[in-house]
């Protein structure tokens, strides 16, 4: 039996009224989508809760089968810094380092335009030469996703207090710098506020920027703390589950986790956690992975992208993207074959909010041959609450998904 998950990050959404008041996900084209649903069984997934931050890395770590009320890092840098290689000694703490537009005060787009790697990797650089020592230092990563460690400062991520940057995109940025959580953080907080404010002045000057600027693209001309945690001790996913596995992303924190838990990580060319990302290569790289594994999980970042910068039409056209060029292309290829195949978001990312939001998302399962035996509904947030699964908690799917039970 092989396992194929296929996730697109921040699919699910609320009725929207440029939708007629509809969702992307009713309104996109997704014939592969709605055969999973109409001939497998739907449901709800609880996978976020207002108690706890509401980010991917929870999320993920739910759907995964990992309980994040045990297993959570107190935030995404330490799982980031995984997938980068980046070593962690106890007492270490992970940020990620976003690099930002901030213009007027405000945070005007938390991914500096999207800034690439090869832009950023300057940038970052840079941001070394001027502030680090022996207890910071920065790591390039991925567009405008990076890390920053703190090293023998004798605090946990439980000292601070963050704000991530998708979540105050338009609001000023007073008042949503780090907080200290006791008065022994209180320096450390003031000094990476410090770093914080004073990168503007480096990187606005940065000949980086200033090509950026003469091309029309927003500058990423400041750094932004968030997502700080600490180094986590899970399980191997095969020590859970009886399978092996991989994990294809082109996102940084997905593939942390793949390492923590003990998931190759399939590295994609053209895949870069966007818009733009190569769907059908996914497709064809998680095929071959099933060659030497039983269980593939395949993250899809451009639908959550689309959900925070508000965009409707891209984030219905990342839906269909991942229906023909992925969905699709699994049925055709596995037909004949004993499989098992889900559907769903990690997360909702709602356009009217441009954030991660704690509502339950639907989800569906196929398993082959089961036509007609299922819900017979289109895949969609209203049509999975009328499922057969009802609604469960996101530690709750695997178990489901795998085993075939629910506990």
């Amino acid at each position: 039996m092989k396992y194929i998950v296929v996730l697109g990050d921040g699919m699910a959404d609320r009725p929207l009224k440029e939708l007629s008041g509809k969702t992307p996900l009713e309104i996109a084209h997704k014939p592969a989508m709605d055969y999973v649903s109409r001939n497998g069984k739907t449901g709800l997934l609880r996978t976020l809760r207002d108690d706890m931050p509401l980010g991917s890395d929870i999320a993920n770590l739910s759907v995964l089968g990992y309980d994040p009320r045990k297993y959570y890092p107190g935030g995404r840098g330490p799982l980031e810094a995984a997938a980068m290689g980046i070593s962690l000694d106890a007492g270490d703490i992970a940020f990620r380092a976003n690099l930002v537009t901030a213009e007027k005060e405000r945070m005007k787009d938390y991914s500096g335009g999207h800034i690439s790697s090869i832009e950023s990797k300057a940038l970052i650089d840079c941001l070394n030469k001027e502030y680090a020592d022996e207890n910071i230092r920065f790591y390039p990563g991925v567009g405008y996703r990076h890390i920053m460690v703190l090293k023998n400062s004798d605090l946990s991520h439980e000292d601070f207090i963050e704000t991530p940057p998708h979540d105050i995109t338009g609001r000023l940025l007073k008042g949503n710098y780090i907080k200290p959580a006791n008065k022994g953080a209180e320096s450390w907080a003031s000094k990476l506020n410090d770093i914080m404010n004073d990168s503007t002045r480096i990187l606005s000057d940065h000949p980086i920027n200033k090509k950026r600027a003469r091309e029309g693209k927003e500058p990423a001309n400041m750094v932004w703390f968030w997502g700080g945690g600490t180094k986590p001790a899970m399980p191997s996913f095969k020590e859970l589950y009886g399978v092996s596995g991989a994990v294809i992303s082109a996102v940084d924190l997905l593939r942390g986790i793949a390492v923590y838990a003990g998931l190759a990580v399939v590295n994609v060319p053209g895949a870069t956690g966007y818009l733009d990302t190569d769907y059908a290569a996914k497709a064809e790289y998680a095929l071959e992975s099933l060659r030497d594994n039983d269980f593939v999980y395949i993250h899809v970042e451009a639908p959550d992208e689309a959900g925070h910068e508000g965009l409707v039409k891209e984030k219905v056209k990342a839906i269909e993207e991942i229906d023909e060029k992925i969905v699709a292309r699994i049925l055709k290829e596995m037909k004949g074959q004993e499989y098992r195949l889900a559907v769903l978001p990690d997360h909702a990312t709602p356009i009217e909010a441009m954030t991660h939001t704690s509502e339950p998302v639907p989800f569906a399962i196929y398993s082959s041959p089961e036509e007609g035996c299922g819900d017979g509904r289109a895949y969609d947030e209203r049509s999975a609450a009328l499922g057969s699964y009802g609604l469960l908690a996101g530690k709750q799917f695997m178990d489901l998904f795998i085993r075939g039970i629910i506990r």
